[in-house]
């Protein structure tokens, strides 16, 4: 599985749930009395689920740094383990959610197939489809760059990112009755007043470290000499960027698709 830093997890979930929780529905987080967040990362979902339900909400994710920034920020309670391998009794919960976690797992139907042993009614996943992004800016250079790495991550990245319908077979060949599933578009505008957020992110265009980061899957479809031309264009229109920013002209909005997929453990 991808290791993910904390400050990564807040960058590409900030804001999310903010406005309408609708596409959450599904998961009754009303009725819930035990709810497991597995790959809770540093907490953002979790948070959410908190908020929502009158139950007790417990984070289970493998790095034990993600669980320190998410027991500090939520006070909730927080386990360490696989979520292939879940160290919790069968049963234990009535809702196991994760969010984010199947796109980056090998084998993703063996974590829901351990979610399913673990809960008494409901199983979820809220899944990025990352090949459907949008991206819209007032740098023109962006897009279509964006475009160019996206498409040359997906195919380089060794788990399945972009599930879409396949996410639906994953929870029916699990056995799980009742899928139904609700797509979800979380919306990011960066314009001005700029924030420091806004402005790091600038910062990480402009020096490569936005492209470095996915640098190993990038390098595994494309040449040295495409990575380090990529690389060298994408500094470039960084730098576009921040010019823009400092005269306040610079507008980008992103949208990301989630698919919010919930089974019923059992039959109907």
């Amino acid at each position: 599985m991808r290791k993910f830093s904390p400050e990564y997890l807040r960058r590409t979930r900030e804001g999310m749930w903010d406005g309408s929780r609708e596409a959450l529905a599904p998961l009754s987080l009303g009725d819930r009395e035990q709810i497991l967040d597995a790959g809770a990362g540093t907490g953002e979902l979790a948070r959410v689920l908190d908020a929502e339900s009158p139950g007790t909400v417990t984070c289970l994710d493998a790095d034990p740094e993600l669980l320190g920034v998410a027991r500090g920020e939520t006070g909730l309670e927080t386990v360490a383990g696989d979520a292939t391998r879940p160290p919790f009794r069968e049963d234990a919960f009535d809702l196991v959610v994760c969010q984010a976690l199947l796109v980056n797992l090998p084998d993703p139907a063996a974590a829901i197939r351990a979610f399913s042993g673990l809960s008494t009614d409901l199983v979820a996943a809220i899944e990025p489809d990352n090949g459907d992004v949008g991206v819209d800016s007032t740098v023109d250079r962006e897009i279509e760059l964006e475009k160019r790495v996206r498409s040359a991550y997906i195919e380089g990245v060794e788990t399945d990112v972009s599930m879409d319908d396949r996410l639906l077979s994953v929870f029916r060949e699990s056995g799980l009755s009742d899928v139904r599933t609700q797509r979800y578009y979380h919306r990011k505008v960066t314009e001005p007043p700029y924030d420091e957020a806004a402005l790091a992110a600038a910062t990480r265009k402009a020096n490569g470290g936005a492209l470095a980061q996915h640098e190993r899957e990038l390098r595994r479809t494309l040449s040295a000499a495409e990575y380090d031309e990529l690389r060298g264009a994408w500094r470039e229109m960084g730098r576009d960027v921040i010019d823009a920013m400092r005269e306040e002209k610079y507008r980008r909005a992103e949208v990301v698709p989630f698919d919010v997929v919930v089974g019923r453990v059992g039959d109907d």
